[in-house]
């Protein structure tokens, strides 16, 4: 008898916990913000060109992945690009799927081989200068591995234009190195960004690499953004718009999706 009461209350308590967790799944309203098909909700911007010139059709959608592409370019110089969804953002889960692919076209720095990024509270793509390489952003940066052996870890800070704290100390180099393996190879890879409050923290597949806070503008790139934009310095960073990157390496992206807190 006392071992079928016991029996009772461990169902009891298992389907508890786990219509719990269904209900918890359920309440998450994961939104796609790439379609799988087109452009559609993107805005191109690549440095030296017009807000929406998608020079020599660097960004592109094929079988359902979007793209960096630049089989159309004889030569790189400087024609640093970020596509940028249409909305800004406060506070919200973001997730993709991402990974390098081919050689580095022509022309492009070494530092840029396998080189991207995700830009994170990012100004407006409208704000940008034509000749302005990188948005005022908070990058979330997706190397790969180039030379056997040599680390080069994923999912690092970089800071166009911006300051954040680190362990509550101000940090005012412009990148600073994940606690994240290196990726050699064209492996698709989960990169997961948790943006809360003022609090934001990186994952690579699962891993928590890096966390800061309280982002501010900043920096010695601001003086590359517009007037008005340098206005700015020294106020919080505390939303603002998502954009991928093109360095001159080819790369591909796809299952991105945000969920809004």
């Amino acid at each position: 008898m006392r071992l079928a009461f016991k029996f009772f209350l461990f169902s009891i308590t298992f389907i508890f916990f786990f219509n719990c967790e269904k209900e918890d799944k359920k309440s998450e309203n994961w939104v796609k913000l790439f379609n799988g098909k087109d452009l559609t909700d993107w805005t191109v911007k690549i440095n030296g060109f017009e807000l929406n010139n998608n020079y020599n059709n660097t960004f592109r959608v094929e079988n359902g992945v979007m793209k960096v592409s630049y089989d159309n370019y004889e030569n790189f110089t400087n024609e640093f690009g970020h596509i940028f969804y249409k909305k800004p953002f406060s506070n919200y889960k973001l997730r993709l799927q991402y990974r390098f692919t081919g050689t580095q076209v022509k022309g492009g720095a070494s530092w840029a081989a396998k080189n991207s990024g995700i830009m994170l509270h990012s100004q407006s793509p409208e704000s940008m200068l034509v000749n302005q390489g990188f948005p005022l952003s908070l990058e979330f940066q997706l190397l790969g591995g180039v030379n056997e052996n040599e680390p080069r870890p994923s999912g690092n800070l970089c800071t166009p234009a911006t300051h954040v704290l680190i362990d509550e100390k101000l940090i005012t180099e412009h990148c600073v190195s994940a606690d994240c393996k290196t990726y050699y190879g064209e492996e698709w890879i989960t990169a997961e960004v948790l943006v809360n409050n003022d609090s934001i923290t990186h994952f690579i597949n699962g891993k928590n690499v890096i966390s800061y806070s309280r982002p501010t503008i900043g920096g010695e790139f601001l003086e590359s953004t517009s007037k008005e934009t340098q206005a700015k310095d020294g106020q919080s960073l505390t939303s603002g718009y998502i954009s991928l990157q093109s360095e001159s390496h080819p790369i591909e992206f796809k299952n991105i999706d945000i969920l809004e807190l």
